[in-house]
């Protein structure tokens, strides 16, 4: 997923909020919202213990990369390309949960 995708379906979402709801959605996202740029640098420094997938949310990929050195040295380097996405997928997931529950509890 690009950044500009990324960016129109958050920023669809934030629109669909009115005054205190749209605050109080913005309040919680950025609590769990993951930076792409800081899991590019964790995975440079310690992307071979799998940092960088425990960060984002794969448990189970993590526990992979940490097992093998990550993938050996070769899923280090296939996660300098992947690790941006992945990051915004999550932050989207979690982005429309809190909607979910945002618009239940309305």
């Amino acid at each position: 997923m690009d950044r500009f995708y990324y960016r129109k379906e958050l920023l669809d979402i934030i629109i669909g909020f009115e005054g205190s709801d749209r605050e109080r959605f913005l309040s919680e996202f950025s609590r769990v919202e993951k930076n792409p740029v800081a899991l590019y640098g964790w995975n440079i420094w310690l992307g071979f213990l799998g940092i960088d997938r425990f960060i984002v949310g794969d448990i189970l990929l993590g526990i992979l990369k940490l097992i093998t050195f990550g993938g050996f040295g070769l899923w280090v380097i296939v996660d300098y390309f992947l690790i941006g996405n992945r990051t915004r997928t999550k932050n989207l997931e979690k982005a429309r949960w809190i909607q979910q529950n945002m618009t239940k509890q309305a």
